[in-house]
């Protein structure tokens, strides 16, 4: 099975999200940096989202993406 991936919001910031993962549901959520067998390198774009490359290459290879409150719901808290 594909992992998943969910946006959650930067500790401090009421509207900047990061990509988190987690290779499957048993298991915490990382943040995207956390995971380097599985990031690529952030675009280089001012105010760009941290992850959205990341996410792109993960969406392709058939990773799901959760809802933030579905994520949230979770028992396993994010690392």
């Amino acid at each position: 099975m594909a992992g998943q991936m969910c946006w959650f919001p930067c500790l401090g910031a009421e509207s900047e999200k990061i990509l988190y993962l987690r290779r499957s549901p048993d298991k915490p959520w990382q943040p995207y940096t956390s995971c380097p067998e599985y990031s690529v390198p952030d675009y280089k774009i001012d105010g760009g989202s941290k992850g959205w490359a990341t996410y792109q290459k993960l969406h392709k290879a058939g990773w799901q993406l959760i809802s933030t409150a579905q994520a949230q719901r979770t028992n396993l808290a994010i690392r």
